[in-house]
């Protein structure tokens, strides 16, 4: 039998503790994100959503098929037709930026967060940057491999990565995916409610714009294009359509959108109580 030897009270408080700072705080949001089985399923499903889809458009292009996707969207270029999954992939990622903040307030652990770092923002900021990190690096690698296998696909016809236009075209799709991501964490921060967030990035990303262009007269049809979908299209359309902003206009006011909703999320963090 062995009997357990207790640390002395003395020794604990003798001991050093280690100070609490960003690097650790993103080190410990690291570990929580990929701890938990919703990550790598929805990350999972986002890469199939917009692989899947992009190679279906891709083998479809030129023959007349429909791909697809929301009524009025459909590619109308080769570059188009690979990244048609893009549309649903971005509700995809949104939804795994919306379970990064606003599933630890569904579920209570939000104030052991809290507790191990009471100033609050820097938990906001790790998540930031780890759900950035992740989600860019495999929106990247999957928007890559879809472009290349569509463009196979589809043969002569198809595009190349030299082509004007081709290369931002597909690492923007990375950061639209990102940045729809971001903004689904800002709103799971700022609204604390997994159905809430979802939906109103739903209907900031796709109702949105339908509903602007039925019920916006045409004199104002030019308000339209800074909808965050539509500024999200602009810096990721291979050629730019009359009546759209520029590709850094559109990255521009996409990003406006991101840090509003951050900056919203991280007043309420700083404000209110958990």
């Amino acid at each position: 039998m062995t009997t357990a030897i207790l640390e002395p009270a003395t020794a604990r408080a003798a001991r050093p503790r280690k100070r609490v700072n960003q690097a650790r705080v993103v080190k410990s949001e690291w570990i929580k994100f990929w701890s938990v089985r919703s990550t790598w399923i929805t990350l999972v499903v986002s890469v199939l959503l917009l692989v899947g889809f992009g190679l279906l458009a891709s083998s479809m292009f030129g023959d007349g098929s429909d791909p697809g996707g929301p009524p009025g969207n459909e590619p109308t270029d080769p570059v188009g037709a690979s990244l048609t999954g893009t549309n649903f992939a971005i509700l995809a990622f949104g939804t795994l930026g919306v379970l990064l903040t606003a599933g630890e307030y569904s579920t209570g652990m939000i104030r052991s967060s809290v507790a191990a770092v009471p100033k609050r923002l820097p938990v906001l900021w790790a998540k930031i940057a780890v759900f950035t990190a992740v989600v860019f690096t495999v929106a990247l690698a999957a928007s890559a491999i879809v472009f290349t296998a569509g463009q196979a696909i589809i043969g002569d016809g198809g595009a190349s990565w030299s082509d004007p236009g081709v290369a931002r075209a597909v690492i923007g799709t990375a950061g639209l995916l990102t940045g729809s991501g971001l903004l689904g964490l800002g709103l799971g921060a700022l609204m604390r409610s997994t159905p809430g967030a979802i939906t109103t990035l739903f209907g900031v990303m796709f109702l949105l714009a339908m509903v602007a262009a039925l019920l916006v007269p045409d004199s104002w049809s030019e308000v339209v294009q800074y909808l965050p979908s539509e500024a999200g299209n602009a810096f990721t359309a291979v050629t730019q359509a009359e009546g759209t902003l520029s590709p850094a206009a559109g990255l521009a006011v996409f990003g406006g959108y991101i840090a509003a909703t951050i900056g919203a999320a991280a007043w309420r963090i700083k404000r209110s109580d958990v």
